[in-house]
């Protein structure tokens, strides 16, 4: 029986090392390492690690989803895996194909994590339609155009101290003169 670890990365910019140590660190006598995206089902070293799986072998993996993507391929990954004799191994999750609950655990985490990017994906096409129709998101200014021209022109005039031209403008001191210096302001470093 050997313990075979498969990392990956979605990007070169990613770092394989940590997943690499985890996987060593669960005693893994072979590591293969990929980098990219796990929504394609054909990577070379995922395919070599496939191919030297051996009934009895255990395949480790840091999480479910370095594995696959989605809930189906998931699916056929453990049906793979199972024909061959081999148990999966989900480090992060504890979960062990060898058992009935370690089947069911992937089962419910997989379909949990291609929820999670269904959603993910979903709110991601929800702002850009947003933004499509100008609109940025995030949280509004705390000043007005018309309440920073205000609050300028208060402040030019010198009659009021910083506290009663913030109180009249209904912001902080702090907001008050940030909004200010970020205005470019006259005389707003006073």
């Amino acid at each position: 029986m050997a313990r075979i670890g498969y990392a990956r990365v979605s990007t070169a910019d990613q770092s394989l090392t940590a997943q690499q140590a985890q996987l060593t660190a669960a005693g893994c006598e072979v590591l293969y390492s990929d980098v990219m995206t796990g929504s394609v089902a054909s990577r070379p070293e995922w395919d070599a690690c496939r191919k030297a799986l051996r009934a009895g072998d255990e395949l480790v993996i840091t999480r479910l989803d370095r594995a696959g993507r989605n809930l189906k391929h998931l699916l056929e990954i453990n049906e793979e895996l199972d024909e061959k004799g081999v148990t999966l191994k989900v480090l992060d999750l504890a979960i062990d194909t060898s058992t009935a609950s370690g089947l069911f655990a992937m089962h419910l985490a997989g379909a949990f994590a291609q929820l999670e990017r269904a959603t993910i994906s979903e709110r991601t096409k929800i702002a850009m339609a947003g933004r499509a129709r100008g609109r940025n998101g995030g949280r509004p200014k705390a000043l007005s155009p018309k309440s920073l021209s205000r609050a300028q022109d208060l402040y030019d005039a010198g009659n009021l101290t910083v506290k009663e031209i913030a109180a009249a403008v209904g912001v902080s001191q702090a907001t008050l003169y940030r909004s200010l210096a970020k205005n470019g302001a006259r005389g707003s470093s006073t």
